[in-house]
């Protein structure tokens, strides 16, 4: 019996690669193949993909990025790409093309739309991105990430959740230890490319907290490569434990040891923080499209599980005060934890599962 090929096509961020990730490992322990198209950057991203998933880079653009040259070759960039994956198609046929968002996400699809495919898309967050709005009408149904998630009329829908990594199915509901006075963690992320704010102003809000608890604390930060050293250097100036690195792989452990996570609102961070299950300070992305880092936060906020600040609110003091309400109270902490748990969806790679082995199923 043929083996049946699953093609997903994701974009440069961990947002869009990560759930890519796990569907991956999950079609692969079923027998099937998987085919992964990507870019360049999205390439950077597959290092804890399986082995077995066959990777290929595809010509893609964006109009968010370059000059007028630069965006004047972006539809024939395009327009190569689902040629050359058009063709790949006719070769070796896949059973169905999942697409999870972002540019490179495009010659998958649209190739698959030409050849009348079965294909599905799912999307990550609260808002359609641009990629998966213009295919949401072109596709068998969206698997939805976040509910409820704004979509065109007549689409085809169904709330999935966010698949995670294996790595962080491991940590899954891992016990909590409250604050105390004794060593705690707090984990600093800013989704897969770091964030600026959050370098400018968490360690300052650290330095804030009473001698006595910060001198409990053992801080892991991810920081931007060109921020890392300044981030680092106010840590030790100021006496407190830091391990600062541009990016951890072993997010779901260091989750997990933690009494608290202060992170952006990326789709892939707030469903990893929910299955683990740890209190959270959610800072949203202001410029992220349609304001979808807000709208991903939501369920984790409505909950009691997270404190969400807005960019806007932002500032040392501020966070000061939200830190230490969150260490200074054990009970609180660990209820905000079994919170962040109810929210969690940790079979939503199941879920997809079932979606694509029956678009399989019917095609």
């Amino acid at each position: 019996m043929k083996q049946k090929l699953l093609l997903m096509a994701a974009g440069g961020t961990g947002g869009h690669m990560f759930p890519a990730q796990a569907l991956a490992e999950a079609m692969l322990r079923k027998g099937w193949r998987v085919k992964l198209s990507t870019d360049a950057r999205g390439a950077r991203y597959t290092g804890g993909y399986p082995h077995m998933t066959e990777i290929t880079q595809v010509p893609s653009a964006t109009f968010a990025r370059g000059g007028l040259l630069a965006k004047a070759l972006v539809g024939p960039k395009i327009a190569a790409g689902v040629a050359s994956m058009a063709m790949q198609m006719r070769k070796d046929r896949p059973d169905v093309v999942v697409g999870f968002g972002g540019y490179p996400s495009i010659p998958a699809l649209g190739a698959a739309t030409l050849l009348g495919l079965p294909r599905m898309i799912h999307e990550q967050n609260g808002v359609l991105g641009k990629v998966n709005k213009l295919f949401a009408r072109r596709v068998a149904g969206v698997a939805c990430g976040v509910w409820p998630t704004d979509l065109p009329e007549g689409t085809e829908t169904a709330h999935v959740g966010n698949p995670v990594r294996a790595s962080v199915l491991e940590r899954a509901g891992a016990a909590y230890i409250p604050p105390g006075d004794y060593p705690m963690s707090i984990l600093v992320i800013g989704g897969s490319q770091g964030a600026r704010i959050l370098s400018d102003v968490v360690p300052a809000a650290i330095a804030g907290l009473p001698d006595h608890m910060r001198r409990n604390l053992r801080i892991a930060h991810q920081a931007r490569g060109e921020d890392e050293a300044r981030v680092r250097d106010f840590y030790d100036a100021h006496g407190i434990a830091a391990d600062v690195k541009p990016f951890f792989d072993d997010v779901p452990t260091r989750a997990s040891e933690a009494q608290l996570v202060i992170s952006r609102s990326g789709a892939s961070s707030v469903a990893d923080i929910a299955v683990i299950g740890r209190p959270s300070i959610l800072i949203p992305f202001a410029a992220a499209a349609g304001d979808h880092q807000t709208a991903n936060a939501r369920g984790l906020v409505d909950a009691g599980a997270a404190i969400l600040i807005p960019e806007s609110a932002l500032d040392a003091a501020a966070l000061t005060e939200q830190i230490h309400m969150v260490l200074s109270n054990p009970q609180g902490a660990t209820q905000m934890a079994n919170a962040a748990l109810s929210v969690g969806i940790p079979d939503a790679t199941d879920r997809l599962v079932a979606l694509v082995e029956d678009l399989a199923g019917n095609s």
